[in-house]
């Protein structure tokens, strides 16, 4: 068994041996320190040329890693902490998502930009916060989350190897230590895996082989028929497990649990497919509540499935800045306690 965290510096170290256009890129990232949450550990040694340490300038050195990538270069950005992504808005929208496209097809723009993000570490308002949905729907930028189910360093490997469109990797932090788990045929949950069709990212993956993008439906072993879908990624795809569990033993609420890798394009196959069987929704995410990937799935369903969809719910951080203080952070948050009550709220048709 794996950790997330070596699963995804392993997919680094084997991105960088099998392809010599890959360098990595962020601050602090150098050995013996290998970046705040030690992904990069161990690489700065061994590539010593293509692991660069850069000055505090997220705006300057993500504008730099889009050059690098329009001459050819494979560059993997670091951005210390997922909050920091604000400063790197301009440099992903209006320009590495859009030159493909403003220069005939005629450029690519290969670039990888890692990132953690999530709250529950006690590190206060400004760096704590889940800003994913701020870069939901750009043309021409992947969102991709990977969990501890599946390959997440597969995930981040064809990220960097196969895409040649520009991709925005989000890490939440609690995953980082968590062990990553195979879908197995024995086990509490049965598991389907669904991964991409090459029609279907086209647009985004030049026609190519599609990467790695997998999204699992989990369903607990032996129960009657789910009559209620949960969706979520990232940790919060943890939580949402252990909540399907207690709503089935604690209140005989059988649940399927949606689980994407791909946030932006988002594949509905999956999704609709359980909703058609259950009718009821519920999106968990750490965002916040207002306007986020929640409120978008919801609506998106509402539209494709039309009366079939009979009751959805979301359930996300509230609508405040995410608090140093543990107590009030777990106020803040979403959790399997919340989960399980807006679980019974939907079974309810509340």
């Amino acid at each position: 068994m794996t950790t997330v965290l070596a699963a995804l510096n392993s997919a680094l170290r084997q991105a960088l041996i099998q392809d010599e256009r890959v360098l990595l890129m962020g601050e602090d990232i150098l050995d013996p320190y290998g970046g705040a949450f030690k992904v990069t550990r161990g690489l700065s040694e061994a590539f010593p040329e293509r692991v660069l340490t850069t000055p505090i300038s997220e705006a300057g050195f993500v504008g730099v890693a889009t050059g690098m990538a329009l001459r050819g270069l494979r560059p993997v950005v670091e951005i210390m902490f997922g909050d920091f992504v604000t400063l790197i808005a301009d440099q992903l929208t209006n320009h590495a998502a859009k030159f493909r496209w403003m220069y005939n097809e005629q450029v690519s723009v290969p670039l990888v930009v890692r990132t953690p993000m999530g709250g529950r570490r006690g590190y206060g308002p400004t760096h704590s916060q889940t800003l994913e949905k701020l870069f939901l729907g750009i043309p021409g930028l992947r969102v991709l989350a990977p969990g501890a189910l599946g390959d997440p360093g597969k995930l981040l490997l064809d990220a960097i190897l196969v895409d040649d469109d520009p991709v925005l990797f989000i890490e939440n932090k609690l995953l980082y230590l968590s062990q990553v788990q195979e879908p197995a045929s024995e086990g509490e949950f049965i598991i389907q895996e669904r991964l991409p069709e090459p029609s279907e990212v086209q647009l985004v993956a030049g026609g190519k082989t599609p990467a790695y993008t997998p999204v699992y439906t989990l369903s607990l072993r032996g129960a009657p028929a789910a009559s209620l879908t949960l969706t979520a990624y990232g940790y919060m795809a943890e939580l949402a497990r252990q909540a399907a569990l207690r709503l089935a033993y604690e209140h005989e609420v059988f649940c399927e649990l949606v689980i994407p890798t791909q946030l932006s394009p988002f594949d509905t196959t999956a999704l609709d497919e359980s909703l058609t069987r259950t009718g009821r929704l519920l999106t968990v995410e750490e965002g916040t509540h207002a306007l986020g990937w929640g409120a978008e799935t919801v609506a998106g369903a509402a539209e494709r499935l039309g009366t079939r969809l009979r009751v959805a719910r979301r359930l996300a951080a509230m609508d405040l800045p995410v608090p140093s203080s543990a107590v009030l952070e777990e106020i803040v948050l979403p959790g399997v306690n919340q989960l399980v009550e807006s679980g019974l709220k939907i079974a309810q048709n509340r």
